[in-house]
């Protein structure tokens, strides 16, 4: 099936501060959004959770403790519901055992070689943690903040706004970013994600969610990659050793990075005879996605379960989509319901700019000055699809 009839949902003002969240046509039935403590964090602090009800039995749980999609869930195609993002059970988990789940990655998310970029003739040097790179936003990136949590509402749009102001030099980066991240779920199952920032001096930007799926659910006795992927993506940005970007805009054709076509991501998962595997140990890369930059969210991958029949579609305004396969799960901390994760169990598709952007011209800047607002739209679609025959 070819992408170009597939739709979009045009786009529409949630918050009057906060134009752009994509809105659900209007509906007799309705959403819910309910507020309760989380817990105390280290620091004392206590953090949120924002249960989001959709009226077909899809719901969602917010943690102010990283602006974290904690739980999705949704219905298969007999009914039955399940969680189908990988991640903790409590919040205390997330701050002592960091990885990424579903949290909100900023200010820049993905790699910058050498944690270094340069603005207007002045050179910027980020923490390292990532072996010589600085990645999702470094060492306390935003996924490590209790985010406010600004606005709580119900109606045929049930939805969070949550906001973080981030000091000029926080973790290295130029200006004082104030940042907003707003969760909202349609009566119809749509999770859209709207990110927006603006700055007092000339920086870089790049938030998206870092939710990884399984769309069996979580727990379920095997992983993720026996699922099927499409991304309309004729083109990748290959990776040294470093994982970093080298700048080429490789076509896909005839390797085992094209998914314009349904395929099961086992099928190229460990295939040795392609040196960006063993680069990534997996996938671990960006595709180039054929709308490019968008004004409105259109569709950057479909993930399919064909034994639970759920589909999951990702829409997005931004230029690209990493694929992560989660290759650095190691079954060293137990998930929720205690379930050790490991490599497969579940994977990441994170609308963005292109992975070092700051550091190559060739790339969709990532640049925002002041006066500009920076704005990401992308959208969760939960659906199922039949019993094949």
């Amino acid at each position: 099936m070819g992408f170009a009839g597939w739709p979009i949902r045009r786009a529409g003002a949630l918050f009057p501060l906060l134009a752009g969240v994509v809105q659900a046509p209007a509906s007799v039935q309705a959403a819910e959004a309910r507020q309760d403590n989380a817990g105390q964090l280290a620091d004392g602090s206590t953090a949120q959770v924002i249960t989001l009800t959709a009226a077909n039995g899809v719901s969602a749980k917010v943690l102010s403790y990283g602006a974290t999609l904690q739980s999705l869930i949704a219905p298969d195609r007999d009914g039955k519901l399940a969680d189908v993002l990988l991640g903790y059970d409590t919040v205390q988990a997330y701050e002592a055992h960091p990885s990424f789940f579903g949290v909100t990655v900023g200010r820049y998310a993905n790699r910058i070689a050498g944690g270094r970029f340069t603005l207007d003739g002045q050179t910027f040097q980020l923490p390292l943690n990532d072996k010589t790179n600085s990645l999702h936003g470094g060492v306390k990136g935003f996924d490590k903040r209790n985010w406010q949590v600004v606005a709580v509402r119900s109606g045929p749009v049930a939805s969070v706004r949550l906001s973080y102001v981030s000091a000029d030099g926080e973790e290295g980066f130029p200006g004082t970013l104030r940042v907003a991240v707003t969760y909202a779920l349609d009566d119809q199952g749509g999770l859209t994600i709207t990110f927006e920032a603006t700055t007092d001096k000339s920086t870089v930007v790049n938030l998206t969610n870092h939710a990884l799926f399984n769309l069996a659910g979580d727990g379920a006795p095997v992983g993720a990659m026996g699922h099927r992927l499409t991304i309309p993506a004729a083109r990748y940005t290959p990776v040294d050793a470093r994982l970093i970007p080298t700048g080429e805009l490789r076509p896909v054709a005839g390797s085992v990075f094209d998914f314009r076509e349904p395929r099961r991501i086992a099928d190229g998962l460990r295939d040795a005879s392609d040196q960006q595997i063993l680069f990534g140990r997996g996938y671990d890369h960006n595709f180039v996605i054929d709308k490019g930059l968008t004004a409105q969210p259109g569709l950057v991958a479909r993930l399919e379960d064909p034994e639970s029949g759920r589909v999951l579609d990702v829409l997005s305004t931004e230029p690209g989509v990493q694929l992560y396969t989660g290759n650095f799960l190691d079954g060293t901390v137990p998930g929720k319901s205690g379930r050790l994760y490991r490599m497969g169990d579940g994977l990441a598709l994170e609308p963005q700019k292109f992975p070092d952007s700051p550091n190559q011209p060739g790339f969709i800047s990532a640049r925002v000055d002041p006066g500009q607002t920076y704005r990401h739209v992308m959208i969760y679609r939960m659906s199922t699809a039949p019993r094949p025959r």
